[in-house]
């Protein structure tokens, strides 16, 4: 079977680094004025870093691709003109647009510059790939409105076209991610397709009868019909032989806005899977849908990618994702504070991390890198002066002595064993 790409988000620098060092081939990045996620926390992507972030995928041995896939409005274009100059310095290794505006820019101002075109051009058909094959693009990336037997006839009509296609990750309610259900809730503050969605999809709603004001009354699921707004998140593991089979180039993982445990995680497993079914076509994929269970979804479902959407695709209870697994902590180093004198104590496996949900001294744990996966127990808890602690709170900084080595603690990460019964 050929290689593929394994494409990762990048909402900030730390991610980056972590989506690369855990088997992402490629990262996806957006600037804040104008990509389809607003980003919020941790050291954000701009312009005035834009050139760091892609250099630090290339230093990964990594590509790195630019998002400028908003909908422009006039000040858009006038305002991104304005930036050009350091987008062209940045280098990205492609430019993924979904705009005809954005999109002459581009051909003016980095006529050689490798263009893909987003999925909220919804992508369904093949001469809709052969139109922007002549417009330029390399790479489509196509609606997820597709089948697995579409997709492989797009790539059978258009066989030199780079053909990306989302495995896994949240799934907008309306057609390719084309809503303004959050326009009109915010009163055009929040602009989906803007970068800024308040995602009202995921909200829970009561009925209202006009004469009766005050009075609200649950919108349940029954044999006349049901409420949809929220689906779940897509989940594609299983099906990655038929998907390669079907000529996928990329495979695309949603998620600039999720943990830095998300990013982590799913990226090791498809990695491990994605290399697993390219040595072995009839290699089984139940153990990596187990893996995936442990990070944040709201239950998962195929999507269209079999031919159909079920009534089961949607989450009718859950609007915000529930993990199976919670994360512990994260590695930040070894014996930090080199003035303290841990010898006496613990002076093997004496790791420095962050602590994200509280653990408790003998817990056992699961540590990962994007080598190892083990369990552990957490023999001690020190602070930074030295002294016992029977406790770590979530967001305090310790050291832990752990009865197993940590070889690649330097991107390490730890969360809980097994996985909770609540998610589907």
């Amino acid at each position: 079977m050929r290689n593929v790409e394994l494409l990762m988000p990048a909402g900030n620098l730390e991610k980056l680094k972590y989506a690369v060092k855990y088997g992402a081939d490629a990262v996806y990045l957006g600037v804040v004025d104008f990509s389809l996620r607003a980003m919020r926390k941790g050291e954000i992507i701009t312009l005035e870093n834009l050139k760091r972030a892609v250099d630090l995928a290339h230093e990964l041995g990594a590509k790195a691709y630019l998002t400028l896939n908003i909908f422009a409005f006039n000040s858009d274009i006038k305002h991104l003109e304005e930036c050009m100059e350091i987008i062209k310095d940045a280098n990205p290794d492609a430019i993924l647009v979904s705009d005809f505006g954005i999109l002459r820019l581009l051909k003016k101002y980095m006529p050689d510059v490798e263009l893909h075109i987003s999925t909220q051009t919804n992508i369904l058909n093949y001469e809709c790939v052969k139109f922007w094959q002549e417009m330029g693009a390399k790479r489509v990336v196509l609606a997820r409105e597709l089948s697995i037997p579409e997709i492989a006839e797009i790539k059978r009509q258009v066989p030199d076209m780079e053909i990306e296609c989302f495995i896994h990750g949240s799934q907008c309610v309306s057609f390719s991610g084309r809503c303004l259900l959050s326009d009109y809730f915010t009163d055009g503050e929040r602009k989906a397709n803007s970068g800024n969605c308040s995602q009202p999809c995921r909200w829970s709603y009561k009925l209202v009868e006009e004469t009766r004001p005050g009075q609200y009354y649950e919108i349940n699921q029954d044999e006349r019909g049901s409420h949809i707004l929220s689906p779940k998140d897509l989940c594609l593991v299983k099906y990655l032989k038929d998907m390669i089979n079907a000529g996928v180039d990329s495979f695309k993982v949603e998620g600039r806005t999720k943990s830095l445990y998300y990013v982590s995680a799913v990226a090791k497993t498809y990695r491990t899977a994605i290399d697993e079914i390219l040595k072995n076509p009839a290699a089984d994929m139940e153990k990596y849908f187990i893996e995936l269970k442990k990070v944040g979804n709201r239950g998962y479902t195929t999507g269209f990618a079999l031919g159909e959407n079920k009534p089961d695709s949607y989450s009718y209870d859950i609007s915000k994702g529930l993990a199976g697994a919670d994360f512990l902590f994260e590695f930040h180093g070894m014996k930090k504070y080199s003035d303290v004198d841990f010898t006496s104590t613990c002076d093997d496996n004496l790791y420095f991390v962050k602590i994200k949900n509280k653990i408790l001294q003998n817990d056992e744990v699961e540590v990962i890198t994007p080598k190892e996966q083990f369990k552990t127990k957490v023999i001690e808890i020190l602070d930074e002066k030295g002294d016992r602690l029977d406790v770590a709170n979530t967001n305090s900084e310790v050291y832990l002595k752990l009865d197993h080595e940590v070889i690649d603690y330097e991107v390490a990460i730890a969360r809980t064993i097994g996985v909770k019964e609540h998610v589907s």
